[in-house]
């Protein structure tokens, strides 16, 4: 038996062999632009009578030079059955041809007239949760692509399925370099249970229950983790159908910056005014003052009625004088 190798758009067979048995192999070595394209094979039986074609396969290339494109969705903070997303592909260059994919499967492509292409969704489907990416190439090169974009995740939210809840231990503010265990309770089926912190893009990854719910533990605790923490669950025969996201708790981190709690008193707030300070120096909103009215040094607030915090530091020629405020924007040295 002898089989034939047949190229789209070539006319004659590329190649034959006679195998001596039901199967026959064609190695394409050092592939590149030239071998992408659509085959097929045909065998024969000595007879000269040739049979009918096989399905067709296609040989993709890949071409490391052109940059990997992104992909992302629209919204991307969480879509539910029933409603629309839009998976965005966006790409280095103009008007080429994106294609989308569905765990590694062909599912749409479009042509663009810029640098990006959508795929709206619609109507949301449990079966459309998944994992997608996409991939460009010039209209006239089809099979010579981009190398895929790294995936990202469509995940359904199940608005019957029951929201878990979330609590931390220890509660309060938390000393950097301590312990902290973040637990979400949910039904006790076959789940598994992912944390999300507010503003983190990465991909949450998944903790195996005990019993009814999952502990996740941050040790040792930094400032990075202080935020805004949820949980979800996702049962395991639906990998991308989700609940609801638990109601937020804080994790508050003793220190500074978003997240945390500083253990120093605060200091106090400027004046909105400008002018002279009390003890003579020029004042930009760098010393303390009151909101309305000006204090003597000693003196109540004038405001608050309350001692003025500033009053033991006014000293110099200043003195118990009144420093009534410069306009706005005049200083004076």
């Amino acid at each position: 038996m002898r089989f034939l190798l047949f190229k789209d758009g070539s006319g004659d067979s590329l190649n034959y062999t006679d195998p001596g048995g039901s199967t026959a192999q064609f190695p394409i070595t050092s592939a590149g632009r030239e071998h992408g394209g659509s085959y097929t094979c045909r065998y024969s039986d000595g007879s000269g009578i040739s049979s009918e074609p096989s399905d067709p396969v296609q040989v993709i290339v890949s071409e490391p030079s052109d940059p990997k494109p992104s992909v992302s969705l629209s919204p991307s903070g969480g879509v539910s059955l029933g409603a629309s997303v839009t998976i965005q592909c966006r790409g280095p260059h103009w008007g080429r041809r994106f294609v989308l994919k569905k765990e590694g499967h062909y599912l749409l492509h479009k042509d663009s007239d810029g640098f990006e292409a959508e795929f709206p969704l619609s109507s949301l489907r449990r079966e459309q949760g998944g994992s997608y990416s996409c991939s460009y190439h010039r209209r006239s090169e089809p099979f010579t692509v981009s190398y895929p974009s790294d995936p990202v995740e469509l995940v359904l939210r199940d608005p019957s399925l029951p929201r878990p809840s979330i609590s931390l231990s220890p509660t309060g503010v938390t000393p950097p370099g301590a312990n902290v265990t973040v637990r979400c309770q949910g039904p006790g089926w076959d789940v598994r249970f992912f944390l999300h912190q507010a503003g983190d893009l990465n991909q949450p990854q998944p903790m195996e229950p005990a019993g009814d719910g999952a502990e996740f533990h941050i040790r040792p605790v930094g400032r990075q983790h202080g935020g805004s923490y949820s949980c979800s669950y996702r049962p395991r025969a639906e990998p991308f159908v989700s609940s609801a996201p638990s109601d937020p708790v804080e994790l508050v981190v003793a220190g500074e910056g978003p997240g945390s709690m500083s253990l120093l008193p605060a200091p106090l707030p400027a004046g909105p005014w400008q002018g002279i300070c009390i003890d003579g120096t020029v004042r930009a909103r760098l010393c303390p003052g009151p909101s309305r009215g000006v204090a003597r040094p000693g003196s109540m607030d004038g405001v608050t009625g309350v001692p003025s915090p500033w009053a033991a530091a006014a000293t110099g020629d200043a003195g118990q004088r009144e420093v009534p405020p410069h306009p706005e924007g005049e200083l004076q040295s």
